[in-house]
């Protein structure tokens, strides 16, 4: 009878240590009435199971106590769910640092957006985009495209856009711009019918700017009813940069202030941005440019004397005949670069190296210079001093580097010095039609073909060009040489 006693009590000690294993605690607590006590003992010993059911335990019951304790032990999934759980005044990045340092997906994507710091931002979304996570990725697929690299962002924007009408959003203009005119309209349409508050927008400006091949553009048609001294064509490069052109395009046929200049604008043509190679540091510029050799034909056929190129980034100049603007750039940096194609010269101080080229007493629209004895040249004095609007002589900016002083024929400030300004005063309009009416004093795009050209050894083109210009400007010779260009 006392070994029966024996065994017994054996059997309860047994059966008393099998219940203290974490096995056992995680079984017992799907039976508990109060299982976080259970599982916090199953927990704290490391058992993987145990503690996911904590912490939903903890999350389903509102109650940061065992969370904390999870946290303690280093727990990172924990210290998400006790971050989203507290009130964002009892909360802090700490919770969401090990988290994130502990591979959760939605804290490292939480920490990402949490910092300013570039680096650490892209460093965190790539570390939860890694992990397959369809936000993280679609974030760092915004990050790429706000940085430019589109080429990192389309793979990401191609995992994620069943998931985000925004991805559905940029890939398919991505697709469009890459020429794929079909598979890009259809993730524009998903996006359209999943909401996407811009989508229609591009599905209509794609409607009515088709992408066009430059060598196929067919025969300039320009009024018949207007005088057209400068025919300018527009050139887009993106459906991004379309919007852009046809925003502008659109502004200009209703600005009232050009209806009697003799310049002619038509609407914007869609390309393939590798039609033309352009970058935002053209020959060490600092400025916008392109090889505008790819263009030649269009020049030819469309009957064009000057051209507009709005590319994704750059700063706005104009080259004999050829205006640059980007993305930012608006309609009244466009009227200002406009102006340029007509000789007028900026009015706000320029580089010393500019001045030292303009400042040197030629011959522009809007500026005379302290000569010798009086004003110079006198020949535009005696323009400004014909026309009734004109109130005197007045001080400006555009030499201030160097010993020159020049003059203008106001007193405001003009959108030749601040773009933004908007004014253009009634002198400046009359002389403007003055200069469109001499064809010797403006550049057209002719001679910027010749320059491309010729640069690059072809020298038989370069004739050509050189050819067209020398008839355009009625004069028997030209000195070719590079001209700088203008912001």
């Amino acid at each position: 009878m006392r070994g029966f006693f024996l065994a017994l009590a054996l059997c309860l000690l047994l059966a008393s240590d099998s219940g203290r294993q974490p096995s056992q605690l995680f079984y017992n607590a799907n039976f508990a009435l109060h299982s976080g006590s259970l599982l916090w003992l199953a927990s704290k010993v490391g058992h993987s199971d145990a503690q996911a059911s904590l912490i939903d335990f903890s999350v389903q019951n509102e109650e940061p106590y065992w969370l904390k304790k999870l946290v303690a032990l280093g727990h990172p999934e924990a210290a998400w769910s006790l971050h989203r759980l507290l009130a964002n005044d009892e909360s802090d990045q700490t919770l969401v640092r090990l988290a994130a340092r502990g591979n959760v997906p939605e804290a490292q994507l939480a920490f990402a957006m949490a910092t300013d710091d570039a680096l650490v931002r892209e460093k965190w979304l790539k570390k939860a985009a890694s992990n397959n996570y369809l936000p993280a990725q679609a974030a760092l697929a915004d990050w790429y495209l706000l940085h430019g690299k589109v080429n990192l962002a389309r793979p990401l924007l191609e995992k994620t856009q069943h998931a985000f009408t925004q991805s559905a959003f940029y890939l398919g203009r991505i697709l469009i711009d890459e020429g794929k005119q079909n598979v890009g309209i259809q993730a524009l349409q998903r996006a359209f019918e999943n909401g996407h508050p811009d989508a229609k927008n591009w599905l209509t400006l794609i409607k009515h700017y088709p992408q066009r091949e430059i060598d196929a553009l067919g025969i300039g048609q320009w009024p018949a009813t207007k005088q057209c001294k400068q025919r300018i064509q527009v050139f887009a490069t993106s459906l991004a940069t379309t919007e852009r052109a046809n925003a502008i395009y659109n502004q200009f046929v209703e600005d009232s202030r050009f209806s009697t200049l003799p310049i002619c604008l038509q609407k914007p043509i869609r390309i393939k941005a590798d039609k033309l190679n352009c970058t935002d540091n053209w020959r060490g510029s600092g400025r916008l440019g392109c090889d505008v050799r790819p263009l030649s034909l269009a020049v030819k056929t469309l009957d064009i004397t000057h051209a507009v190129i709005i590319h994704q980034t750059g700063k706005a100049n104009v080259d004999n005949g050829l205006m640059y603007l980007d993305l930012t750039d608006s309609y009244d940096v466009f009227i200002h670069e406009l102006a340029h194609f007509a000789g007028f010269i900026d009015e706000y101080p320029i580089t010393r190296n500019m001045a030292n080229r303009y400042c040197n007493r030629q011959e522009a629209p809007n500026l005379i210079f302290d000569g010798e004895l009086t004003y110079s040249p006198l020949a535009t004095l005696k323009r400004w001093q014909e026309r009734p609007e004109f109130d005197g002589i007045w001080p400006a900016k555009t030499c201030q580097y160097t010993d020159v002083q020049a003059y203008k024929p106001t007193g405001d400030i003009t959108f030749l010095e601040h773009h933004d300004s908007g004014k253009i005063p009634t002198i400046y309009l009359t002389l403007w039609k003055q200069q469109l009416e001499d064809p010797t004093t403006s550049r057209p795009i002719y001679m910027n073909l010749f320059q491309s050209f010729h640069r690059n050894g072809q020298q038989t083109q370069a004739d050509i060009w050189l050819r067209k210009y020398e008839q355009y400007k009625r004069t028997p010779t030209y000195e070719a040489i590079d001209q700088a260009s203008v912001d």
